[in-house]
Protein backbone atom coordinates (compact mmCIF):
# COMPACT_ATOMS: atom_id res chain seq x y z
CA UNK A 1 0.00 0.00 0.00
CA UNK A 2 1.05 3.12 -0.60
CA UNK A 3 -0.78 6.90 0.25
CA UNK A 4 -1.10 9.53 -1.99
CA UNK A 5 -1.89 13.22 -0.30
CA UNK A 6 -4.46 15.88 -0.55
CA UNK A 7 -3.77 18.52 1.21
CA UNK A 8 -6.84 19.24 3.37
CA UNK A 9 -8.34 16.16 2.50
CA UNK A 10 -7.52 11.77 3.48
CA UNK A 11 -4.96 9.96 1.45
CA UNK A 12 -5.97 7.47 -0.58
CA UNK A 13 -4.46 3.73 -0.45
CA UNK A 14 -2.96 3.03 -3.78
CA UNK A 15 -1.75 -0.73 -5.24
CA UNK A 16 2.03 -1.07 -4.12
CA UNK A 17 2.87 -1.90 -7.92
CA UNK A 18 3.36 1.09 -9.88
CA UNK A 19 2.74 4.82 -10.24
CA UNK A 20 -0.44 6.56 -10.15
CA UNK A 21 -1.41 10.38 -10.99
CA UNK A 22 -5.30 11.65 -10.19
CA UNK A 23 -7.26 11.98 -12.96
CA UNK A 24 -10.72 12.90 -11.64
CA UNK A 25 -12.17 12.83 -8.80
CA UNK A 26 -14.63 15.02 -6.27
CA UNK A 27 -13.42 15.57 -2.62
CA UNK A 28 -17.56 17.21 -1.96
CA UNK A 29 -16.30 20.58 -1.04
CA UNK A 30 -18.56 23.08 -0.77
CA UNK A 31 -22.52 23.13 0.35
CA UNK A 32 -23.67 21.70 -3.09
CA UNK A 33 -23.31 19.03 -5.13
CA UNK A 34 -21.74 19.88 -8.05
CA UNK A 35 -23.99 18.71 -11.11
CA UNK A 36 -21.43 19.15 -13.90
CA UNK A 37 -19.97 15.63 -12.36
CA UNK A 38 -22.58 13.57 -11.27
CA UNK A 39 -26.28 13.44 -12.06
CA UNK A 40 -29.07 11.45 -10.34
CA UNK A 41 -29.94 8.21 -11.38
CA UNK A 42 -33.62 8.10 -11.72
CA UNK A 43 -34.54 5.18 -14.39
CA UNK A 44 -33.56 1.94 -14.95
CA UNK A 45 -34.13 -0.60 -17.61
CA UNK A 46 -36.50 1.72 -19.51
CA UNK A 47 -38.61 2.54 -16.04
CA UNK A 48 -38.74 5.04 -13.86
CA UNK A 49 -37.71 3.39 -10.39
CA UNK A 50 -39.84 4.52 -7.39
CA UNK A 51 -37.33 3.94 -5.11
CA UNK A 52 -34.68 6.82 -6.17
CA UNK A 53 -35.51 10.44 -5.56
CA UNK A 54 -33.14 13.43 -6.75
CA UNK A 55 -33.41 15.15 -3.03
CA UNK A 56 -31.46 12.40 -1.39
CA UNK A 57 -27.96 13.49 -1.17
CA UNK A 58 -26.56 16.64 0.43
CA UNK A 59 -23.28 18.04 1.08
CA UNK A 60 -22.25 18.66 4.60
CA UNK A 61 -19.54 21.29 4.59
CA UNK A 62 -17.26 18.78 5.99
CA UNK A 63 -16.12 17.41 2.51
CA UNK A 64 -18.68 14.60 2.53
CA UNK A 65 -21.78 13.72 0.39
CA UNK A 66 -24.30 12.46 2.71
CA UNK A 67 -26.98 10.45 1.28
CA UNK A 68 -30.32 9.79 3.27
CA UNK A 69 -33.28 7.70 3.41
CA UNK A 70 -36.12 9.96 2.77
CA UNK A 71 -39.69 9.57 3.26
CA UNK A 72 -41.48 10.70 -0.13
CA UNK A 73 -45.62 10.06 -0.45
CA UNK A 74 -45.36 7.90 2.69
CA UNK A 75 -42.67 5.61 1.69
CA UNK A 76 -39.02 5.47 1.74
CA UNK A 77 -36.88 6.43 -0.97
CA UNK A 78 -32.67 7.27 -1.48
CA UNK A 79 -30.88 8.39 -4.06
CA UNK A 80 -28.25 7.43 -6.76
CA UNK A 81 -25.83 9.24 -8.07
CA UNK A 82 -23.93 8.56 -11.59
CA UNK A 83 -21.32 10.37 -14.12
CA UNK A 84 -22.39 8.77 -16.96
CA UNK A 85 -25.63 6.72 -18.35
CA UNK A 86 -27.09 3.36 -19.69
CA UNK A 87 -28.67 3.34 -23.43
CA UNK A 88 -31.05 0.98 -21.68
CA UNK A 89 -32.43 3.02 -18.42
CA UNK A 90 -34.40 5.74 -19.75
CA UNK A 91 -38.01 5.05 -20.70
CA UNK A 92 -39.16 4.40 -24.54
CA UNK A 93 -40.85 7.20 -25.94
CA UNK A 94 -43.44 6.53 -28.70
CA UNK A 95 -41.64 7.47 -32.25
CA UNK A 96 -41.66 6.24 -35.90
CA UNK A 97 -38.98 6.25 -38.41
CA UNK A 98 -39.66 7.27 -42.05
CA UNK A 99 -43.85 6.94 -42.84
CA UNK A 100 -43.53 3.68 -40.76
CA UNK A 101 -45.28 2.81 -37.59
CA UNK A 102 -41.47 1.37 -36.65
CA UNK A 103 -40.78 1.90 -32.63
CA UNK A 104 -37.27 2.33 -31.99
CA UNK A 105 -37.25 0.85 -28.35
CA UNK A 106 -34.84 3.08 -26.55
CA UNK A 107 -35.23 6.19 -25.13
CA UNK A 108 -33.60 9.45 -25.24
CA UNK A 109 -29.60 9.43 -24.95
CA UNK A 110 -27.78 11.51 -22.93
CA UNK A 111 -24.42 12.34 -23.00
CA UNK A 112 -22.22 11.35 -20.37
CA UNK A 113 -20.92 13.67 -17.75
CA UNK A 114 -17.02 11.45 -17.03
CA UNK A 115 -16.34 8.36 -18.27
CA UNK A 116 -12.85 6.38 -17.91
CA UNK A 117 -11.16 3.22 -19.15
CA UNK A 118 -8.30 1.48 -16.92
CA UNK A 119 -7.13 2.94 -14.09
CA UNK A 120 -7.43 2.93 -9.88
CA UNK A 121 -10.79 3.78 -9.15
CA UNK A 122 -11.61 3.95 -5.04
CA UNK A 123 -13.95 5.89 -2.71
CA UNK A 124 -13.90 6.21 0.59
CA UNK A 125 -16.80 6.05 2.89
CA UNK A 126 -19.49 5.60 6.04
CA UNK A 127 -21.58 2.15 5.63
CA UNK A 128 -24.85 2.47 6.30
CA UNK A 129 -26.08 2.01 10.07
CA UNK A 130 -29.41 0.28 9.84
CA UNK A 131 -31.12 -2.65 7.52
CA UNK A 132 -33.76 -2.26 5.18
CA UNK A 133 -31.46 -0.41 2.83
CA UNK A 134 -28.40 -0.71 0.89
CA UNK A 135 -25.27 1.30 -0.49
CA UNK A 136 -22.44 0.61 -3.31
CA UNK A 137 -19.76 1.93 -5.23
CA UNK A 138 -19.27 0.76 -8.79
CA UNK A 139 -18.67 1.02 -12.34
CA UNK A 140 -20.92 0.90 -15.56
CA UNK A 141 -20.75 0.36 -19.71
CA UNK A 142 -22.79 2.71 -21.19
CA UNK A 143 -23.56 0.02 -23.94
CA UNK A 144 -23.61 -3.20 -21.70
CA UNK A 145 -25.65 -5.63 -23.01
CA UNK A 146 -25.49 -4.48 -26.98
CA UNK A 147 -23.01 -7.47 -27.52
CA UNK A 148 -21.91 -10.55 -25.94
CA UNK A 149 -18.22 -9.48 -25.93
CA UNK A 150 -17.62 -7.90 -23.17
CA UNK A 151 -14.14 -6.41 -24.84
CA UNK A 152 -16.06 -3.83 -26.83
CA UNK A 153 -19.55 -3.48 -24.66
CA UNK A 154 -18.35 -3.26 -21.73
CA UNK A 155 -18.50 -4.82 -17.69
CA UNK A 156 -20.61 -3.98 -14.39
CA UNK A 157 -17.97 -3.98 -12.05
CA UNK A 158 -19.06 -3.67 -8.41
CA UNK A 159 -16.76 -2.81 -6.26
CA UNK A 160 -18.19 -2.27 -3.18
CA UNK A 161 -21.95 -3.23 -2.30
CA UNK A 162 -23.25 -3.34 1.62
CA UNK A 163 -26.63 -5.15 1.92
CA UNK A 164 -26.18 -5.25 5.32
CA UNK A 165 -24.63 -2.68 7.38
CA UNK A 166 -20.66 -4.00 8.09
CA UNK A 167 -21.20 -6.50 5.46
CA UNK A 168 -19.68 -6.19 2.34
CA UNK A 169 -20.66 -8.50 -0.50
CA UNK A 170 -18.45 -10.33 -3.28
CA UNK A 171 -16.97 -8.34 -5.90
CA UNK A 172 -18.49 -8.56 -9.03
CA UNK A 173 -17.96 -8.54 -12.89
CA UNK A 174 -21.16 -8.87 -14.55
CA UNK A 175 -21.75 -8.90 -18.57
CA UNK A 176 -23.29 -9.14 -21.62
CA UNK A 177 -26.51 -7.45 -19.91
CA UNK A 178 -29.12 -8.51 -18.24
CA UNK A 179 -31.04 -11.23 -20.04
CA UNK A 180 -30.81 -13.98 -21.54
CA UNK A 181 -26.87 -13.51 -21.90
CA UNK A 182 -25.80 -12.11 -19.00
CA UNK A 183 -22.72 -13.86 -17.31
CA UNK A 184 -20.88 -12.89 -13.99
CA UNK A 185 -17.89 -13.84 -11.85
CA UNK A 186 -17.33 -12.83 -8.39
CA UNK A 187 -14.75 -13.11 -5.78
CA UNK A 188 -13.91 -11.36 -2.30
CA UNK A 189 -16.13 -10.06 0.27
CA UNK A 190 -15.90 -9.38 3.58
CA UNK A 191 -18.13 -9.26 6.93
CA UNK A 192 -18.24 -7.32 10.16
CA UNK A 193 -16.55 -4.08 8.84
CA UNK A 194 -16.47 -1.32 11.60
CA UNK A 195 -19.55 0.46 10.97
CA UNK A 196 -18.80 3.67 12.68
CA UNK A 197 -15.74 4.34 10.78
CA UNK A 198 -14.94 5.36 7.33
CA UNK A 199 -13.12 2.47 4.77
CA UNK A 200 -12.09 2.87 1.41
CA UNK A 201 -13.10 0.37 -1.38
CA UNK A 202 -11.09 0.56 -4.65
CA UNK A 203 -10.56 -1.62 -8.00
CA UNK A 204 -7.11 -1.49 -9.83
CA UNK A 205 -8.74 -2.27 -13.51
CA UNK A 206 -6.45 -2.71 -16.74
CA UNK A 207 -6.20 -5.44 -19.15
CA UNK A 208 -5.27 -8.07 -17.08
CA UNK A 209 -8.77 -7.49 -15.37
CA UNK A 210 -9.99 -6.70 -12.05
CA UNK A 211 -7.97 -6.20 -8.73
CA UNK A 212 -10.29 -5.53 -6.03
CA UNK A 213 -9.18 -3.48 -2.03
CA UNK A 214 -10.87 -2.83 1.17
CA UNK A 215 -8.51 -0.18 2.95
CA UNK A 216 -5.52 -0.97 0.92
CA UNK A 217 -5.52 -4.31 1.26
CA UNK A 218 -6.34 -6.93 -1.71
CA UNK A 219 -9.41 -8.76 -1.73
CA UNK A 220 -9.36 -10.87 -5.18
CA UNK A 221 -9.09 -10.57 -8.59
CA UNK A 222 -11.17 -11.16 -11.73
CA UNK A 223 -9.47 -11.89 -15.30
CA UNK A 224 -12.21 -12.48 -17.02
CA UNK A 225 -14.83 -10.11 -18.85
CA UNK A 226 -12.56 -7.69 -18.93
CA UNK A 227 -13.67 -4.31 -20.52
CA UNK A 228 -11.55 -2.11 -23.14
CA UNK A 229 -13.87 1.09 -23.20
CA UNK A 230 -14.30 3.70 -21.28
CA UNK A 231 -17.14 3.21 -18.18
CA UNK A 232 -18.85 5.56 -15.86
CA UNK A 233 -19.05 5.76 -12.48
CA UNK A 234 -21.49 5.36 -9.69
CA UNK A 235 -22.69 5.61 -6.09
CA UNK A 236 -25.80 4.10 -5.10
CA UNK A 237 -27.86 3.03 -2.08
CA UNK A 238 -32.01 1.78 -2.70
CA UNK A 239 -34.23 0.99 -0.21
CA UNK A 240 -35.08 -2.81 0.32
CA UNK A 241 -38.83 -4.51 -1.80
CA UNK A 242 -38.86 -2.44 -4.24
CA UNK A 243 -37.39 -4.83 -6.86
CA UNK A 244 -39.88 -7.56 -5.53
CA UNK A 245 -42.80 -8.81 -7.39
CA UNK A 246 -44.91 -5.93 -5.02
CA UNK A 247 -42.43 -3.31 -5.82
CA UNK A 248 -43.20 -2.61 -1.94
CA UNK A 249 -40.72 -1.54 0.53
CA UNK A 250 -40.10 -3.95 3.70
CA UNK A 251 -41.07 -3.37 7.11
CA UNK A 252 -37.17 -2.28 8.10
CA UNK A 253 -36.94 0.17 4.93
CA UNK A 254 -39.83 2.16 6.66
CA UNK A 255 -37.24 2.14 9.68
CA UNK A 256 -34.26 3.19 8.24
CA UNK A 257 -35.93 6.46 7.68
CA UNK A 258 -33.01 9.08 8.47
CA UNK A 259 -30.06 6.59 8.45
CA UNK A 260 -27.12 7.60 6.44
CA UNK A 261 -24.39 6.57 4.17
CA UNK A 262 -21.38 8.85 4.01
CA UNK A 263 -18.89 9.53 1.11
CA UNK A 264 -16.03 11.37 1.61
CA UNK A 265 -14.86 11.18 -1.55
CA UNK A 266 -14.28 9.45 -4.81
CA UNK A 267 -11.09 9.27 -6.89
CA UNK A 268 -9.88 8.14 -10.22
CA UNK A 269 -5.89 7.65 -10.35
CA UNK A 270 -4.39 6.47 -14.06
CA UNK A 271 -1.37 3.85 -13.47
CA UNK A 272 1.87 5.34 -15.35
CA UNK A 273 3.61 2.89 -16.94
CA UNK A 274 6.95 3.49 -18.40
Amino acid sequence: MQKYIIEGHEPSFLPDNGNFKLVWGDEFDGNELDRTKWDFRLEMMNKTHSAWTDKGVMLDGKSNAVFTVLEENGKPVSSQLQTGYNFMDKPIEKTTFGNDHLQWNIGKLNENKYTHRYGYYECRCKLQQKEGWWSAFWLQSPIIGASSDPAVTGTEIDIMECFKPGDIAAHNAFTGGYGLDMKRKYVGGMNNLNKEEFHRFGVLWNEKGYTFYIDGVEDGHISDYVSHIPQFILITTEVSGYRYENHEPVEKAYQAIGDKFVVDYVRVFEQITD
